[in-house]
């Protein structure tokens, strides 16, 4: 049976979960993975009252983690210029790395990984992306012999979680409010509801299937708060429902990557995934469309993943393939992309409305699909949602500000729509 002697830096809920499955599961892990797992010491600057480590040795300082005889660093202590020196120094001193921490590897992956490869030495992030949801070796290790062509999902549980309730009729701010009582969300979730974090996922994946930087190009990024519980309504007048997507597309040998909201077509896989979950489609050459889904966040499945990467540490003889440094890919310019569109448009309800609205699209030369004139809102307003054939990305904020110009037109939404 093998051996890991472990550090593990950082001691919230995470690091407790990771310690707390160690403890609970280990029989499993040492029939399953053939793997004993020994943690020798934990970095943490204070008690967490919620886990007693016992007897193992804590360390106040966490870069002193590294002077202890181990085998693997597990970095938990989240955040980014502080990871990133203990990652690079724990290299150094030849000590494999296992993170969960999304955000170190998106701004410095590629430091990071060069350096592992100076040093020969692991760097295994399974957990960096939707928790325990085994995404990272699947596009590393099983899917190797495939052309990747796109991976799209939903890569952040509290939006989707708000996004499932606003479906079922209720309003974004208590729905909120629900996911931080429950524990999905941030007491500040604007890192959450504005799309950084399904940015951050994305920004990895694209990296490990096409070579994409990390950090990577500027490219567009959306978050949910400006969808409204009515767009589910009419949405779903027209067979779609509305989710945050992440996407990363192989596009004439150049790369796609957004992540913003979305129409998707309401009997779709991802359209049906609702709560917490992650879901990710993957589209390939060789096995056609794979689809993988899981709990995108909390302690059991983040130590899911960790004691994957711990068991595969022990397991592998070989240096995992991880991102390749020289093969980059250029990201494409968002503006040069073509979206169909859906426009929620509040309206005063006079004669001519409907064409001085049409006639904004006319002058750009976009075609419209369908258009509706809603039931009556009040004070003689009338919603109007049309949905848009295919249109320039660089076309949209001119046309939304030339609309919203209008002297009957008050409010204007508009929102991408997915096409397989």
């Amino acid at each position: 049976m093998k051996k890991l002697r472990v550090g593990i830096c950082g001691w919230g809920n995470v690091a407790t979960g990771l310690f707390n499955t160690i403890e609970n599961n280990n029989k499993f892990i040492k029939s399953n993975g053939n793997l004993e797992i020994e943690i020798v010491v934990i970095g943490a600057r204070r008690d967490n009252p919620k886990c007693d480590p016992g007897k193992i040795k804590i360390e106040r300082d966490i870069f002193d983690v590294i002077d202890h005889d181990i085998d693997v660093l597990v970095e938990l202590i989240g955040g980014v210029e502080v990871a990133r020196e203990l990652i690079l120094k724990a290299i150094k001193n030849k000590k494999h790395i296992i993170t969960a921490n999304k955000a170190v590897l998106f701004h410095h992956g590629d430091e990071i990984f060069k350096e592992a490869r100076s040093n020969d030495i692991k760097v295994l992030f399974e957990s960096s992306v939707c928790a325990g949801t085994p995404i990272i070796k699947l596009l590393t290790e099983e899917l190797s012999a495939n052309k990747v062509t796109k991976i799209a999902g939903m890569l952040n549980g509290t939006s989707n979680f708000i996004l499932s309730n606003m479906e079922e009729g209720a309003d974004f701010k208590p729905t909120l409010e629900l996911a931080q009582k429950e524990g999905y969300a941030e007491p500040d979730p604007t890192f959450d509801i504005e799309g950084m974090d399904a940015a951050h996922k994305i920004g990895i994946l694209s990296s490990l299937a096409y070579g994409t930087p990390l950090p990577p190009d500027d490219f567009y990024i959306e978050g949910i708060s400006k969808v409204e519980k009515i767009d589910f309504k009419y949405a779903k007048d027209m067979g779609f429902t509305i989710k945050h997507l992440a996407v990363s597309k192989l596009n004439n040998e150049n790369i796609e990557l957004r992540a913003h909201p979305v129409l998707i077509k309401e009997d779709s896989y991802l359209a049906n995934l609702k709560s917490v979950r992650n879901g990710i489609e993957i589209e390939t050459d060789l096995l056609g469309t794979l689809h993988i889904a899981g709990s995108g966040a909390g302690q059991e499945s983040t130590a899911s993943g960790v004691i994957s990467d711990l068991v595969h540490l022990a397991n592998s003889n070989n240096n995992t393939k991880e991102i390749n440094l020289s093969s980059k890919k250029k990201l494409i310019d968002f503006l040069s992309l073509s979206f169909q569109y859906y426009f929620y448009i509040e309206a005063e309800d006079i004669p001519g409305v409907m064409a001085s609205i049409t006639s904004m699209f006319a002058e750009k030369k976009i075609g419209i699909e369908s258009i509706v004139q809603k039931e009556d809102l009040k004070d003689n307003m009338v919603p109007i949602v049309l949905i848009t054939d295919l249109f320039l990305e660089k076309e949209h904020d001119d046309l939304l500000k030339n609309i919203l110009n209008l002297d009957s037109v008050f409010k204007v939404r508009s929102i991408r729509i997915e096409i397989d």
